[in-house]
C-alpha cells in the first residue's frame, strides 16, 4: 500500500475548514440479543466462546423464525437518549436496511431509519484545558450488530489475498444505539482533540448509567469518523470520508488528524476525495480505502413487518429521566474540587480511564491523593508491562486495604509494592499476601537496636563521624540494617534509634 501525502497541519488549517461528524455504536449489556433470546455476548469476551454457540434461529435467519424487541435494550435507549439531551419519541418504527451482510445470514440489517426512538440533542464536551464544546445529535436509533468474519489463508489476516472466510454469528443479533451528530463546523485546529473527547464523553454517559461496559478495544464502543474539508470562505460542503471501527481514544485522535492531513493534500493536487469508508491502521497511523459509501436511498430502507411500533409510555420515559446519573462534564468538576487535585493531577486520572476505580478506591477507604498515586502509579506501570487494562488487575476494595496497612505502619511503600503483585498473581488479600510473604514491617525495638549495634561496630568510622555532629553518615548505617532486616523496617524509626544508640 502506497504511503499517502501528507499536508503539513497547521498548513492544512489555513487552506482549508474541517467539517467532522461521528456515528459511535454503543453495545447494551443485556442478557438477550436484541431480537432473540440468545445469550448476548457484549456481556463477555464474546470471541471466547466457541464461534457460532450463542446464537438462536433469528440471529442465522433461518425461515419461519420470527424477532422479538428485547424491552431491556428499550429502556436502555430511552435512558441513553435522555442522557444525550433527546427527546424521544411518542412512537419509533424499526426499518430492514438492505445491503449485502456477509455475517448476518438474513441479508439485511433491522436497524431504524427514518422514526429514530432518540432525536435532537446535544452534549457538553470539556477538553482537557477546560473548554467546553457543544455536540448537536441528530438521533440515536436502535439496531442489531453483524457477526464477525476470520480470514483464512492470508498473510494478514485480511479478506485481500485469503483463500477463504469463516463467519461466527456468535455477535449477531447483539443489542446496538447508534448515536448520529449532525455536521460539526468550528472546531478548528482542535478538531482531533474533540474527536477524542467526544467519544470519551459517550464512553462516560454509557458507563454512568450502566448499560455498556463501552470498552473500545473490545469493540462495546466503536466510532466512525466522518472528516470532509471545504476551502476557506466556501459554503459547500466537501466530499467526506468515514474512518470505520477506531479503536481507541489516541486512534481517534489519529485518526482525524491524519485525514485532514492526507485530504488537504489531495486538494491542493487538484484531486478530488472519494466518498469512501476508511480502515485506520493502528500499526501505521494511516487509512486506506474500504468501499465506496452508500447513502441512505441505497439502502432501501422499509419499514419492519415483523415488529410493531415501539411505543413507551409517557410514565416510563420521567422515571427514566428520573434516574439519570450526574452528567460527566458536572461530575469531574466536582470530583476535582472535593479531591483537590491540580488540573493535571486529575487530567492523569481522566485521561487513563481511571475516575471510577478511583472512586471506587476511595468510597472503599483510601484517600484521594493515596488512590490516585496506586492507580496512575504502580498499578498502571503493572499494567502496561502486562500489556492490560489497569482496572483488570486488582480490585478497589484490594487497592484501600493495601493503603490501610501503609497508614497503620503494617507495611512501607516498599514493601507494599511486594504485596501488590502478590495480590495481583492471585495471592489472596492484601493482609493474607503480608501474611503469606511473611513481609510486614519489624516494629519489635529490640531486633532494630540489635541489627543497629551491629552496624555500628562493623563502621567505626562511621559512628565516630555522628558522634561528632555529621549525622548524614548515618545514612550508610542505615543501609546496612535496612539491608539486614530485608527492607522489612521503617526507615524514619531505624533513622531515631542509630541517632540515640550513637549518642550513648
Amino acid at each position: 500500500m502506497a504511503t499517502a501525502k501528507l499536508m503539513d497541519f497547521d498548513k492544512a488549517l489555513e487552506m482549508f475548514e474541517p467539517v467532522l461528524g461521528f456515528e459511535v455504536h454503543v453495545e447494551l449489556n443485556t442478557n438477550t440479543k436484541m431480537f432473540s433470546d440468545a445469550p448476548n455476548p457484549a456481556n463477555e469476551l464474546y470471541h471466547a466462546a466457541e464461534p457460532n454457540t450463542l446464537i438462536a434461529p433469528v440471529d442465522l435467519g433461518l425461515p419461519g423464525s420470527l424477532p422479538v424487541v428485547n424491552e431491556t435494550a428499550i429502556r436502555s435507549s430511552i435512558s441513553l437518549g435522555l442522557a444525550l439531551g433527546c427527546s424521544i419519541a411518542p412512537s419509533s418504527r424499526f426499518a430492514r436496511k438492505n445491503y449485502f451482510y456477509p455475517d448476518l445470514g438474513k441479508n439485511y440489517q433491522i436497524s431504524q431509519f427514518d422514526e429514530p426512538i432518540a432525536f435532537e440533542g446535544s452534549v457538553e464536551v470539556e477538553l482537557e484545558d477546560g473548554t467546553i464544546v457543544q455536540i448537536p445529535i441528530e438521533r440515536a436509533h436502535m439496531e442489531e450488530d453483524a457477526g464477525k468474519l476470520t480470514h483464512m489463508g492470508g498473510a494478514t489476516g485480511r479478506i485481500q489475498g485469503a483463500e477463504y472466510s469463516l463467519v461466527d454469528y456468535n455477535r449477531a443479533g447483539v443489542p446496538l444505539v447508534e448515536i448520529v451528530t449532525k455536521t460539526i463546523f468550528g472546531t478548528e485546529h482542535r478538531a482531533p482533540e474533540v474527536a477524542k473527547a467526544y467519544v470519551a464523553t459517550i464512553r462516560d454517559i454509557v458507563r454512568s448509567l450502566g448499560i455498556s461496559e463501552a470498552r473500545l478495544e473490545r469493540g462495546n464502543l466503536r466510532c466512525d469518523a466522518n472528516v470532509s474539508l471545504r476551502p476557506r470562505g466556501q459554503e459547500k460542503l466537501g466530499t467526506r470520508t468515514e474512518t470505520k471501527n477506531v479503536n481507541s481514544m489516541r486512534s481517534v485522535e489519529r485518526a482525524v488528524r491524519y485525514e485532514i492531513q492526507r485530504q488537504a493534500q489531495i486538494l491542493a493536487d487538484g484531486g478530488t476525495i472519494t466518498q469512501e469508508t476508511r480502515h485506520w491502521h493502528e500499526d501505521t497511523g494511516t487509512t486506506s480505502p474500504g468501499r465506496p459509501k452508500s447513502d441512505a436511498d441505497d439502502y432501501r430502507y422499509f419499514p419492519e413487518p415483523d415488529l410493531v411500533p415501539v411505543e413507551p409510555a409517557p410514565e416510563l420515559i420521567e422515571a427514566l429521566r428520573a434516574e439519570l446519573p450526574e452528567q460527566p462534564v458536572a461530575r469531574r468538576r466536582r470530583l476535582m474540587a472535593e479531591w483537590g487535585f491540580t488540573d493535571l493531577e486529575f487530567q492523569d486520572v481522566r485521561n487513563g480511564g481511571l475516575l471510577d476505580v478511583v472512586v471506587a478506591t476511595i468510597e472503599a477507604g483510601a484517600t484521594p491523593a493515596t488512590a490516585r498515586k496506586w492507580w496512575t502509579g504502580e498499578i498502571t506501570r503493572l499494567a502496561n508491562a502486562q500489556e492490560k487494562d489497569a482496572t483488570e488487575l486488582v480490585s478497589p476494595e484490594n487497592v484501600a486495604a493495601l493503603q490501610k496497612l501503609v497508614d497503620a505502619g503494617t507495611l512501607t511503600d516498599k514493601l507494599a509494592r511486594q504485596v501488590l503483585e502478590g495480590v495481583i498473581a492471585g495471592e489472596g488479600t492484601p493482609q493474607e499476601v503480608v501474611d503469606s510473604r511473611g513481609l510486614a514491617v519489624v516494629s519489635d525495638d529490640g531486633a532494630l537496636i540489635a541489627a543497629i549495634d551491629e552496624a555500628l561496630a562493623a563502621q567505626p568510622d562511621v559512628l565516630a563521624k555522628i558522634k561528632d555532629g555529621k549525622v548524614q553518615a548515618a545514612g550508610a548505617v542505615i543501609g546496612a540494617v535496612m539491608k539486614a532486616m530485608k527492607a522489612q523496617a521503617d526507615a524514619a524509626r531505624v533513622r531515631e534509634l542509630v541517632l540515640e544508640r550513637a549518642a550513648q
